[in-house]
């Protein structure tokens, strides 16, 4: 939109009463999301709770774990499909240009373990300056945001379902400190072309529930609403989103949920 349209639409807002933007207090002018009064990226929804936790869990990866990332290699990624661009420093990834960064590997229900952090001294404000995201399947985003301290709308806080669902609370430790996430990731169940059982997650930041068990809409949008397409993959790659901002990421690691009653079968006695 030219500059003239900016003001006549601020104008128009004005006039009506409201006020739009992506920042917190304020009106996004998105959709509004199903089953709650709130639009997409919704300022004026309540911000969580905040708690003070004990900060990062670490934890090392289990046996029948992939590392994708253990402080010394890139093997597991690629950007665009090439060679990972994305540079090591102190055994942290950092998050740098080209753009995202995704496994070389496509997973379906799964288990993933994170800690990252964004280097203390770093100017942070709503959306910009200590930005990233997880996302699952390449579909689903997990939000990595710097919400401590830092307002910004309540489903694009760290861990909310980005453009979805807020957290149940604000566990983000202060700036410069490692953080934990540990997921499990359910992917859509389809009958044809019809979806029968959404994406679940379920969320643990620094070893408290954020999210239990919650249902995407759909793939992540940007001020749009999510919705299901009539074709979805089994299987897709752990992206982290380069937004710009240094994040670091260290000991990550991912496994299959696996089903239950599926080894083998106890001889009898």
């Amino acid at each position: 939109m030219k500059p003239t349209g900016w003001i006549l639409a601020g104008a128009l807002a004005s006039a009506c009463g409201a006020a739009y933007g992506d920042g917190y207090g304020v009106k996004s002018g998105n959709p509004q999301i199903p089953g709650v009064p709130y639009e997409v990226h919704d300022g004026t929804r309540p911000q969580p709770p905040i708690i003070t936790t004990g900060g990062a869990v670490s934890v090392k990866a289990p046996s029948d774990a992939k590392v994708l990332f253990d402080g010394t290699s890139l093997d597991a990624w690629t950007n665009g499909g090439g060679p990972a661009k994305w540079v090591i420093k102190d055994g942290a990834l950092v998050a740098s240009p080209p753009g995202d960064l995704s496994t070389k590997e496509s997973f379906g229900a799964v288990q993933l373990h994170f800690e990252w952090r964004l280097p203390a001294g770093r100017k942070v404000d709503g959306q910009s300056g200590g930005n990233s995201g997880v996302f699952l399947m390449g579909l689903y985003e997990i939000q990595v945001l710097q919400s401590h301290n830092n307002k910004t709308y309540p489903d694009g806080q760290a861990t909310g379902l980005y453009g979805q669902l807020p957290p149940l609370v604000n566990a983000t430790s202060p700036q410069g400190e490692w953080q934990s996430y540990d997921i499990a990731f359910e992917p859509p169940v389809y009958e044809g072309e019809k979806v029968v059982k959404p994406a679940k997650v379920t969320v643990l930041h620094n070893g408290v529930f954020t999210q239990h068990g919650e249902l995407f809409l759909g793939p992540t949008q940007h001020k749009k609403l999510a919705t299901y397409p009539a074709q979805h993959p089994l299987t897709g790659p752990i992206k982290l989103q380069w937004h710009g901002d240094p994040m670091e990421y260290r000991n990550m690691w991912i496994r299959p949920l696996g089903e239950r009653d599926k080894g083998p079968a106890e001889p009898q006695k």
